[in-house]
């Protein structure tokens, strides 16, 4: 008997939730893997009125008696995965065993350096708004060839080599692009040293840890970070992340064919959230975004930088759900719509006075994107304690099911509050 193979993935702009339902399933699984992003990312969980704010580690961090994996398609940033661990621990948590991939590439300090002074020297209208974690050159140096790896951290040589090189580079782009200082070569070789000394305990192969897991018997759960709308193929390019947040990038960021996957399940908000620039057709810049925001907590977990906020966007959760191949959805947030009297849904576009119920390749239509709406009726009561979908109010319900008809998935897991057992399970 073989593991069922689950892939988490966010259809919105990011900060669905995407960590608080990988907690929620990670009971039943034997090993939880992030397969991209880096410390960019920030996945929010609530165990025991205790929050809890991941930026590497895998969302089943806080189960003991699993494997977490950090896959070869994340980049690390070891200085905050090792604050990560230790305020994990300094709060006297006992940890799932962690695994990082010998090929997982490193994040540099000159990574970081040359990611905020390029978003600086970039004009209005072309900022991409990178949180400045040095994510996009470290990519850029992995598919340069030119990365390097978690392995190089423990090959003293290796590691000489290839940042001597690197740093020679970096500086001439540094000095003569930027105006910026140089970087030592020998202080920045002495910090990945030791790192190195660090990291070596975690290191492993996490190809077979998946695949051993899953020949066990064990069900293995593949965390995605950032959503579908900002993959760098799939999102609105070029306002979009560096890695591919959805369930294809698991294949390559984790190392597992397409059809050893059982199950993709995307995780939507309620209503819909964006960070950073690029188009967001239901943004509301008024009081509704406000209000949104507020009820919401929209700030975000790595960065604490307001949210744009708006009323749900159908024609992108269904766009999502095709490019993932998505079998079921968690619906996440829906209480903070208690209270509205009225719900507005977006399910098409008018775009220069065209009618388009899909949502367009071209991030120029997007940007003129008019939002079609159409209104629910809201509902008043608290819903945090409902654990069963009857539980809910009648206009809740068809809010779901609303949904449900429109982009032609079932909602599988409804999240009615913060915590872990502020949920509704739903054929899972």
């Amino acid at each position: 008997m073989t593991g069922r193979a689950d892939v988490i993935v966010g259809v919105q702009w990011g900060d669905e939730g995407k960590g608080r339902v990988v907690d929620v399933l990670a009971k039943s699984s034997g090993v939880v893997v992030r397969y991209q992003g880096g410390a960019n990312a920030g996945h929010t969980v609530v165990v025991e009125d205790e929050k809890y704010v991941f930026h590497l580690v895998p969302s089943g961090i806080l189960y003991p008696d699993k494997i977490c994996v950090i896959g070869n398609g994340v980049v690390i940033d070891p200085e905050a995965l090792f604050e990560e661990l230790d305020a994990l621990k300094n709060r006297g948590k006992s940890l799932a065993r962690l695994v990082v991939s010998y090929g997982a590439h490193i994040v540099m300090p000159y990574h970081k350096q040359i990611d905020t002074l390029l978003e600086s020297a970039r004009s209005e209208g072309q900022k991409i708004g990178t949180t400045g974690r040095g994510i996009g050159p470290c990519y850029s140096d992995k598919f340069e060839r030119v990365g390097i790896r978690a392995e190089d951290l423990v090959n003293p040589q290796i590691l000489k080599e290839k940042l001597m090189t690197n740093i020679e580079r970096k500086n001439e782009i540094l000095t003569k692009i930027y105006g910026a200082k140089p970087l030592d070569p020998e202080a920045i070789y002495e910090t990945a040293l030791g790192w190195g000394k660090r990291i070596k305990p975690l290191l492993g192969d996490a190809f077979l840890e998946i695949h051993e897991a899953l020949g066990s018997g064990q069900n293995v759960l593949f965390e995605g970070a950032q959503g579908t709308l900002l993959d760098v193929d799939h999102g609105t390019y070029p306002f979009v992340t560096s890695s591919s947040p959805c369930s294809g990038g698991a294949c390559t960021g984790a190392g597992i064919g397409p059809g050893r996957i059982d199950r993709v399940i995307g995780v939507t908000k309620a209503y819909c959230t964006r960070v950073g620039e690029g188009p967001f057709p239901t943004e509301d810049k008024g009081s509704l975004g406000e209000l949104l925001r507020t009820k919401g907590g929209e700030y975000g977990a790595t960065t604490g930088r307001p949210r744009r906020c708006g009323w749900n966007d159908l024609v992108a959760v269904d766009y999502a759900v095709k490019i993932n191949g998505i079998d079921g959805l968690a619906l996440t947030k829906l209480d903070v719509l208690s209270g509205f009297e009225k719900i507005s849904v977006c399910t098409a576009y008018n775009i220069d006075g065209v009618i388009k119920n899909h949502f367009p390749s071209s991030c120029t239509e997007l940007a003129k994107a008019v939002p079609v709406f159409e209104e629910l009726s809201g509902w008043k009561e608290d819903i945090s304690k409902c654990r069963k979908f009857e539980d809910l109010p009648s206009a809740a319900r068809d809010y779901v099911s609303f949904i449900e008809k429109r982009v032609s998935a079932p909602i599988i897991l409804i999240g009615v509050g913060q915590g872990r057992e502020d949920t509704i399970l739903r054929g899972i």
